[in-house]
Protein backbone atom coordinates (compact mmCIF):
# COMPACT_ATOMS: atom_id res chain seq x y z
CA UNK A 1 0.00 0.00 0.00
CA UNK A 2 1.47 3.67 -0.87
CA UNK A 3 1.83 6.28 1.96
CA UNK A 4 -0.69 8.07 0.79
CA UNK A 5 -3.17 4.96 1.99
CA UNK A 6 -1.71 5.10 5.29
CA UNK A 7 -2.43 8.33 5.84
CA UNK A 8 -6.06 8.19 4.83
CA UNK A 9 -5.73 5.75 8.25
CA UNK A 10 -3.66 8.74 10.14
CA UNK A 11 -6.23 11.28 9.42
CA UNK A 12 -9.42 9.42 10.46
CA UNK A 13 -7.48 9.67 13.48
CA UNK A 14 -6.50 12.27 13.64
CA UNK A 15 -9.57 14.27 14.98
CA UNK A 16 -10.61 11.77 17.71
CA UNK A 17 -6.64 12.95 19.17
CA UNK A 18 -7.33 16.48 18.86
CA UNK A 19 -9.78 16.46 21.52
CA UNK A 20 -8.11 13.90 23.58
CA UNK A 21 -6.36 15.73 25.97
CA UNK A 22 -9.45 17.58 27.30
CA UNK A 23 -10.44 14.65 28.15
CA UNK A 24 -7.99 14.29 30.51
CA UNK A 25 -9.07 16.69 32.90
CA UNK A 26 -10.79 14.93 35.91
CA UNK A 27 -13.83 16.79 35.17
CA UNK A 28 -14.50 14.75 31.93
CA UNK A 29 -17.69 12.47 32.59
CA UNK A 30 -16.96 9.62 30.07
CA UNK A 31 -20.86 8.81 30.71
CA UNK A 32 -21.64 12.16 29.53
CA UNK A 33 -19.20 12.76 26.98
CA UNK A 34 -21.24 15.34 24.54
CA UNK A 35 -22.13 17.45 27.78
CA UNK A 36 -22.11 21.09 26.12
CA UNK A 37 -21.02 22.49 29.61
CA UNK A 38 -17.66 20.53 29.22
CA UNK A 39 -17.20 21.78 25.65
CA UNK A 40 -17.87 25.44 26.72
CA UNK A 41 -14.87 27.49 26.78
CA UNK A 42 -11.36 27.69 26.88
CA UNK A 43 -9.27 24.78 25.89
CA UNK A 44 -11.66 22.65 25.64
CA UNK A 45 -13.64 23.96 23.21
CA UNK A 46 -10.76 24.89 20.66
CA UNK A 47 -10.42 21.26 21.04
CA UNK A 48 -13.35 19.90 20.28
CA UNK A 49 -13.51 22.59 17.40
CA UNK A 50 -9.95 21.27 16.40
CA UNK A 51 -11.91 17.81 16.59
CA UNK A 52 -15.22 18.98 14.20
CA UNK A 53 -12.96 20.20 11.56
CA UNK A 54 -10.69 17.16 11.37
CA UNK A 55 -13.76 14.94 10.53
CA UNK A 56 -14.59 17.88 8.34
CA UNK A 57 -11.22 17.70 6.41
CA UNK A 58 -11.32 13.86 6.17
CA UNK A 59 -13.79 13.07 3.67
CA UNK A 60 -12.13 15.44 0.84
CA UNK A 61 -8.77 14.24 1.94
CA UNK A 62 -9.84 10.81 1.57
CA UNK A 63 -11.69 10.90 -1.85
CA UNK A 64 -8.60 13.02 -3.16
CA UNK A 65 -6.37 10.25 -2.38
CA UNK A 66 -8.63 7.91 -3.51
CA UNK A 67 -9.16 9.86 -7.03
CA UNK A 68 -5.70 11.06 -7.39
CA UNK A 69 -4.36 7.27 -7.30
CA UNK A 70 -7.35 5.80 -8.99
CA UNK A 71 -6.91 8.14 -12.22
CA UNK A 72 -3.36 7.98 -12.70
CA UNK A 73 -1.72 10.65 -10.28
CA UNK A 74 1.85 10.24 -9.75
CA UNK A 75 2.33 8.08 -6.38
CA UNK A 76 5.43 9.70 -5.44
CA UNK A 77 3.81 13.19 -5.75
CA UNK A 78 0.32 12.07 -4.00
CA UNK A 79 2.81 10.42 -1.26
CA UNK A 80 4.48 13.97 -0.71
CA UNK A 81 1.09 16.00 -0.71
CA UNK A 82 -0.34 13.11 1.60
CA UNK A 83 2.26 13.38 4.08
CA UNK A 84 2.15 17.39 3.81
CA UNK A 85 -1.80 17.26 4.73
CA UNK A 86 -1.04 15.43 7.68
CA UNK A 87 1.67 17.43 9.11
CA UNK A 88 -0.39 20.89 8.62
CA UNK A 89 -2.90 18.75 10.39
CA UNK A 90 -1.18 18.25 13.11
CA UNK A 91 -0.13 21.89 13.27
CA UNK A 92 -3.39 23.02 12.54
CA UNK A 93 -4.67 21.16 16.07
CA UNK A 94 -1.48 22.99 17.46
CA UNK A 95 -2.36 26.28 16.92
CA UNK A 96 -5.50 25.40 17.47
CA UNK A 97 -5.12 24.27 21.22
CA UNK A 98 -2.82 27.20 21.46
CA UNK A 99 -5.18 30.14 20.37
CA UNK A 100 -2.91 30.89 17.27
CA UNK A 101 -5.70 31.84 14.85
CA UNK A 102 -3.43 33.54 11.94
CA UNK A 103 -0.89 30.35 11.76
CA UNK A 104 -4.08 27.76 12.09
CA UNK A 105 -5.34 29.40 9.01
CA UNK A 106 -2.60 29.06 7.33
CA UNK A 107 -2.18 25.92 7.96
CA UNK A 108 -5.66 25.08 7.53
CA UNK A 109 -5.55 27.00 3.97
CA UNK A 110 -1.83 25.30 2.80
CA UNK A 111 -3.60 21.40 3.78
CA UNK A 112 -6.94 22.20 1.66
CA UNK A 113 -4.31 23.46 -1.25
CA UNK A 114 -2.31 19.67 -0.69
CA UNK A 115 -5.74 18.39 -1.15
CA UNK A 116 -6.43 20.23 -4.32
CA UNK A 117 -2.97 18.65 -5.76
CA UNK A 118 -4.10 15.25 -4.75
CA UNK A 119 -7.60 15.65 -6.45
CA UNK A 120 -6.02 17.08 -9.67
CA UNK A 121 -2.49 15.22 -9.45
CA UNK A 122 -3.75 13.21 -12.43
CA UNK A 123 -3.66 16.47 -14.45
CA UNK A 124 -0.77 17.27 -13.91
CA UNK A 125 1.73 14.61 -13.02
Amino acid sequence: MSIAIWCILVAAILPMLAAFPAKLNKEFDNSNPRDPAFWADGFRKRAQNAQSNGFEAFPVFAISVIVGLGHGGDPVWIDKLAVLFICLRVIYTLCYWTDRATPRSVAWAMAYLSVIGIFTSPLWS
